[in-house]
This record gives C-alpha cells, sequence and structure tokens, in this order.
C-alpha cells in the first residue's frame, strides 16, 4: 500500500470532507450544518461524545435473548434516550457482534442475542430502527462491525445450518477455543465485505465502525493456522507478518473506499488497541511496554492515520494516568502526534467499565480519573473526543465517574451542543 492507493482512496472519496462525526441533524437530514451537524453555527467543529452499545453476549443490548420485538424496541429507545440525557452525541451500535446481523440480511443469519436462536427473524429491525431514533434525537448512529470473527465457540455445528461458516468450512480457522474468518484468504475479505456492504446500502449511516479485532489476539501455545493460505497467496511478501498485515491493509483500504463509493457522506472509522508499537521495537512507536496491535494483531493503525484511509480513529486507552506499562498522558501526545496534519479525526477510547473496579489500580478508584483524561486531551489540538465504553457503565454511573465528566466538561451541552 502506498501512495497509488492512496490516491486511488481520495479519487473514490470525491470530494467529500471528512471531519467531525459528532452532533446534528443524521446523514442525508440535510440542513445548514452540511454532513451530520460537522460544523457549528461558530464554524467550529464540534467534538465526539460517544458510547459503544455491545450486543456480543448481551452485554448491553438487548439485556437478554428471547425479550419480545416491543419489550427490544424498548430497550434500544431507552439506550438512545440515555445518550441524549447523558448530553453525548454519538451513540456506536454493535450490529454484526459474532458474523450476524441486527439487520435483514440476505448474506448472514440474524443473531442469536436478539431470540436466543441464531437465524430466527425477531420480527423487527434493530438497526434500522436505531437510525431513525437517534436521528429523532438529534444523536448520531455510528453502525459497528466486528469483521472476522465467528464464534465464540469452536463447534460449527452450533451455527444455523446455512451459515456462510459451515457452508465454507475451508474459510474458518480455530484458535483458542473460537472460529474466525481467516483474513489471509481474497474470498473471505469479498465476503465480508459484502456482509458490511449491505447494510451500508440499506441504511443512511452516519459512520461504519469497527473495533481492535483483525487477526486474533495471540493465545499462548496455540498457532493460528493459515499455512495453506499463506503458501497460496504469501508469496513476495519477506514474511508472514508483512503478508498477515498486507492483508489487513488491503481490507480496511477497500471497506474504506467501497462506503464512499455507496454512501459518500458516510464515514469509516476504527477502534485500535490503543498501542502500535512500543518504542523499544520501533523509534517510531510509544513511550510504553504492552501488547502491540502492528505484531499481535497485525494492524497497521498508524500507517492508516497516515495514508489517511480512516475519517476517524478511537484507540482504546483503556489505562489510567501513570499505569506504568502504558501511561494514558504518554498516549495522548503520541496519538495527536501521529494524526496532526492528517485527513484522520482523533478520538480517544474511554475505560469507564473500570471506574470503581477493584480489581483495578488505586487510580480507577477515584471519581474524577476519567474526567482528569479529558483534561489532559484537551490540551491537544488533534484530539476532538471521546468514546466511553460501554453503555452499561453510562447508565450505572460506577462511583460518579461519569457524573464528573459530564459536570466537569459536557454540562449545558445537549446532544447537538459542543
Amino acid at each position: 500500500m502506498g501512495r497509488l492507493t492512496r490516491r486511488a482512496f481520495a479519487l473514490a472519496a470525491g470530494t467529500v470532507v471528512a471531519g467531525a462525526v459528532t452532533g446534528g441533524s443524521a446523514a442525508g437530514a440535510g440542513g445548514s450544518e452540511g454532513r451530520a451537524g460537522e460544523v457549528g453555527e461558530s464554524g467550529r467543529h464540534r467534538r465526539m461524545r460517544g458510547m459503544w452499545l455491545a450486543t456480543v453476549a448481551n452485554r448491553d443490548f438487548p439485556s437478554r435473548a428471547g425479550l419480545s420485538a416491543k419489550a427490544q424496541r424498548a430497550e434500544l429507545t431507552g439506550w438512545l434516550d440515555l445518550a441524549a440525557k447523558s448530553r453525548l452525541n454519538t451513540v456506536i451500535l454493535q450490529v454484526r457482534p459474532t458474523a450476524d446481523a441486527l439487520w435483514p440480511s440476505p448474506h448472514e443469519p440474524w443473531s442469536a442475542v436478539l431470540t436466543g436462536t441464531q437465524g430466527k427473524d425477531p420480527g423487527w429491525d434493530p438497526l434500522g430502527t436505531a437510525v431513525r431514533e437517534a436521528r429523532e434525537r438529534g444523536l448520531q448512529l455510528h453502525a459497528w462491525f466486528n469483521p472476522f470473527r465467528v464464534a465464540n465457540h469452536a463447534d460449527p455445528a452450533k451455527l444455523v445450518a446455512d451459515h456462510p461458516a459451515r457452508l465454507h468450512p475451508e474459510w474458518v480457522v480455530t484458535y483458542g477455543g473460537r472460529m474466525y474468518y481467516n483474513p489471509g484468504l481474497p474470498e473471505v475479505r469479498a465476503f465480508v465485505r459484502t456482509a458490511i456492504l449491505d447494510a451500508v446500502g440499506r441504511y443512511p449511516l452516519d459512520a461504519v465502525h469497527f473495533d481492535d479485532y483483525f487477526y486474533p489476539y495471540p493465545v499462548a501455545g496455540q498457532t493460528f493456522d493459515d499455512d495453506s493460505a499463506y503458501a497460496r497467496h504469501g508469496a513476495g511478501f519477506p514474511d508472514r507478518a508483512s503478508w498477515r498485515r498486507a492483508n489487513i491493509d488491503a481490507f480496511v483500504l477497500d471497506i474504506a473506499t467501497a462506503v464512499k463509493r455507496i454512501r459518500p457522506t458516510t464515514l469509516f472509522g476504527i477502534s485500535p488497541f490503543g498501542v502500535w508499537r512500543n518504542k523499544s521495537s520501533d523509534p517510531l512507536g510509544s513511550d510504553t511496554r504492552a501488547a502491540q496491535s502492528y505484531d499481535d494483531t497485525f494492524a497497521d493503525t498508524r500507517k492508516w492515520v497516515r495514508e489517511g484511509w480512516l475519517d476517524y480513529i478511537v484507540p482504546q486507552l483503556y489505562w489510567n494516568i501513570g499505569f506504568p506499562a502504558a501511561d494514558y498522558a504518554k498516549l495522548v501526545p503520541w496519538w495527536a502526534d501521529v494524526a496532526e496534519g492528517s485527513r484522520t479525526r482523533l478520538y480517544l477510547g474511554e475505560a469507564l467499565y473500570k471506574a470503581g473496579d477493584p480489581a483495578q489500580p488505586a487510580a480507577w478508584q477515584d471519581p474524577g480519573e476519567l474526567s482528569k483524561h479529558l483534561t489532559l486531551a484537551d490540551a491537544h489540538a488533534s484530539v476532538r473526543g471521546h468514546v466511553f465504553f460501554a453503555a452499561r457503565e453510562v447508565r450505572a454511573d460506577p462511583i460518579g465517574a461519569f457524573t464528573r465528566v459530564v459536570t466537569d466538561h459536557y454540562k449545558g451541552a445537549g446532544s447537538r451542543g459542543k
């Protein structure tokens, strides 16, 4: 990937200006503010104030599988109401948690998180409802897709009979007790692209959003068996790691280009692991001693920003200020420097779920820790906002940490405000 592919992306994007993914009207709603409320009346870019709404394993929504369509719809609109009441302006809804769908996809089965049975029609359209209801509340709706995770178990027989992973077992690698699509197969990348773009074509999404899962995180003593794919497609690469990174690069750039072609106002963002590389591995890396997305999940996140492939990036900076191995106060300026001068907007992922957790370091017992994060980030012009993990903790507000954030930083701002 180099200048030619970057130029190809720019041409595909046309004259669309990538910018903030924040308050205002949803994509396609029109209005004088242009792209989804990107610029307010003052001419200043609005800042991201978001929360993730996770569906995998029924973490946040639905509260349990098997609720009636009416009850599920009420829960979903309740989460959107909470976001608006909490002065947030963006909800990132997980709509493809495990190679399944929260919309009527012709390519993948209905998710079991809805009815308890994979492939069973829940009697309503969660994604379509979310897009419509978010717009009515002045919220942005970002559709969150997990690209390659097939199942959080290793038994193909538990998948619905016509699941693509059962029809194409050669696409699947079992690793760490879970099943994954193999990113090294061009046919896999093409299928996942088709499955995701179906949602882009159906709905005026404000953004397509990926999390941090590309190749799976390493599991001690186990090998991700992509020998056959590497033998067929790895020629010309110096090693397997380089080939794997090229597979993910190709996939990310392909999705970025296709989203803009189908719906130019829909943005594309990724929330990767918060460390690209440690300085001990690469002089361009951060002053950290942690896992590395470049080496462990084969995600060259710094490159994606510098090449301008993403509209936004939300590194998961899930550590406290002063944490020895990965200090929030060191990672923020590192990411701000990476984003400076690029077309990619930088938001920061915040670990609200750690607040008040007795298993976490002492800093997380301080109700002001997250508020300090936002104060620190405000000193860096490249940082354009924050996203909180996750919705359940926004509602529960452990030790009052989120209330402190709102009081210190969002007071007086509605869902459409700064």
